[in-house]
């Protein structure tokens, strides 16, 4: 049950030291940094800093393809080492792509990837995209199915500052810069870097760093989200969910949906569906009790359409780099 605790902590806590996460869970830091390790090199643990689309002029668009099965998965990858995309995943039987696009807002000098390059991309048989008008549950908010074996009192002293990776408006004057381009590369890379780590990308000071994180985070232009595999906290069927909710109800029943404990993300779109979602659920069975029971009880709910994801290719931040082969020690003659 420990380790349990300790995934949902390190969920919890993002960029919390780990003598903080230690000393909430009663264990000692190197069993916490033991522990940590581990997650990293078996489970893909991976925390990334990523700004707030709103704050850095972007707006997110969710991208549907539809291609030959041969040609899928060489798709997929192609989209997933692109600087302007997250969270690429092969769903419906390896015959559908599901991306999130990053656009400049505003205009379409930067939407090379929708209007260009996709259009032109031979394999592709259907293209739809939808833009992300508000997120309900995902990106600074976690999926609660992570922090379920942590208590209140745990979650509560793991919790950031108040005003940090909140949902609410970014306060004014918080806005990314181009100065903050380094700093959010590093971060990208990895979100547990020190400041000293920080300070060397960008040629600031640490104390000028730890200013301008704090600042940032306050104002909702910076959160931080954890990459790990989601089968190891129970989630083993995965599925997008698309659905189409009377206008006047649209708030009402995407807030009701972001409190779900089986949706890991919940979105208002454009298109002929303005809800999307993703549900977590622990096998088929759950998914399909989620789908009869807990949706079929939304009356403003009148269509429903259901893709299982069969895997991510990409999540929240850039790819990995691969890591370096080992070396086996040199025999001597």
């Amino acid at each position: 049950m420990r380790s349990r605790r300790g995934r949902r902590a390190e969920r919890s806590s993002r960029r919390s030291g780990l003598s903080r996460i230690a000393a909430v869970l009663g264990v000692s830091t190197q069993t916490v940094a033991r522990r940590y390790r581990r997650l990293c090199a078996e489970a893909g643990l991976r925390v990334v800093g990523l700004p707030g689309p709103r704050r850095a002029g972007r707006s997110q668009w969710l991208v549907r393809l539809t291609a030959a099965p041969l040609s899928a998965q060489d798709l997929a990858h192609a989209l997933a080492r692109r600087a302007d995309t997250s969270w690429v995943k092969l769903a419906s039987g390896g015959t559908e792509i599901i991306a999130v696009v990053h656009t400049p807002a505003g205009g379409a000098g930067g939407h090379s990837l929708l209007l260009h390059d996709i259009p032109r991309t031979a394999g592709i048989t259907a293209v739809s995209a939808h833009c992300l008008l508000h997120t309900y549950l995902g990106g600074p908010t976690a999926w609660h199915g992570r922090t379920a074996f942590v208590t209140d009192r745990q979650r509560r002293q793991l919790a950031p500052p108040e005003g940090a990776e909140s949902a609410r408006p970014p306060t004014a004057g918080q806005a990314l810069a181009d100065a903050d381009g380094e700093l959010l590369a590093a971060l990208e890379r990895d979100g547990r870097a020190g400041h000293a780590e920080l300070a060397a990308a960008t040629g600031w000071s640490p104390a000028t760093v730890a200013r301008r994180l704090a600042a940032l985070r306050a104002g909702g232009a910076l959160f931080f989200d954890v990459e790990m595999d989601d089968t190891l906290f129970g989630a083993t069927t995965q599925a997008m969910l698309w659905m189409t909710v009377v206008p006047a109800h649209l708030d009402e029943v995407a807030t009701a949906l972001a409190r779900h404990d089986e949706l890991a993300f919940v979105a208002a779109t454009t298109g002929r569906t303005n809800v999307v979602a993703q549900a977590l659920c622990t096998d088929p069975v759950a998914l399909h009790h989620y789908l009869t029971h807990r949706l079929g009880a939304l009356g403003a709910l009148h269509t429903l359409e259901t893709a299982p994801v069969l895997r991510t290719v990409k999540g929240a931040g850039p790819l990995a780099a691969p890591a370096a082969p080992r070396r086996s020690p040199s025999k001597r003659r």
